[in-house]
């Protein structure tokens, strides 16, 4: 039987959070040199939950030193590390220097610069609820659910908690806070979930100022 979620949180949940930054990234860290995968968790994450790279660099440690052996495998009591494209044999070492990036930068205060997010990881970490609304109701098939971006924006209010709507609002305004063009805020947008563009006659960045103060207000 597989691990119940509480006991792999404990085990292996911010090994997961590290593995998830280079979903789509290149796992190229050098023991000189961070990937940037890992620059986008270590920025997002000192930001936000400083403790937890800590715990993170002893997760990593953890699983370098005692992979899965096979009996774990066959219970499904194990993390399985997502495809980095590097030969099996390699990943060991490859999490430990890891580990090692992530003692430096607590232990020196090694912090990447502050920026706009770098990875798709990173702006889905730092924008959630701005994700939430773009992806789930700016897909595709916004012309078959609704007549227009402003009825997907009411449905998007009369069906989310208060609570997130204002949340969202915050992000927009972090996001229009960023030295970003419009090249910037149309790349945001398609990251953030965003399939059909913003309505005439505004661009992406003044429609997203347009979101924020229409919400601001439900």
């Amino acid at each position: 039987m597989s691990m119940k979620p509480l006991e792999h949180d404990r085990r292996y949940g911010e090994l997961d959070q590290v593995m998830r930054a280079y979903l789509g990234q290149p796992a190229d860290d050098t023991p000189e040199r961070r990937s940037r995968a890992l620059d986008a968790y270590l920025r997002h994450t000192w930001h936000t939950r400083p403790w937890a790279i800590a715990e993170a660099e002893r997760q990593l440690r953890e699983y370098s030193r005692n992979p899965p052996g096979r009996i774990r495998q066959q219970l499904g009591e194990f993390y399985a590390i997502p495809d980095t494209g590097m030969p099996e044999s390699r990943i060991g070492d490859w999490l430990l220097v890891l580990a090692d990036h992530l003692r430096r930068s607590v232990e020196e205060g090694d912090v990447p610069e502050p920026s706009s997010p770098q990875t798709h990881w990173e702006w889905h970490a730092r924008f959630p609820e701005t994700a939430q609304l773009l992806g789930g109701w700016f897909s595709q098939d916004i012309v078959d659910e609704f007549p227009d971006h402003d009825a997907a924006v009411a449905d998007y209010a009369a069906t989310t908690d208060p609570h997130l709507v204002a949340r969202l609002v915050g992000e927009l305004h972090e996001l229009l806070a960023l030295p970003l063009d419009e090249g910037d805020y149309a790349l945001a947008a398609a990251e953030l979930g965003m399939e059909v563009g913003p309505p005439e006659p505004f661009s992406y960045g003044a429609w997203f100022r347009s979101l924020a103060t229409t919400l601001s207000g439900v």
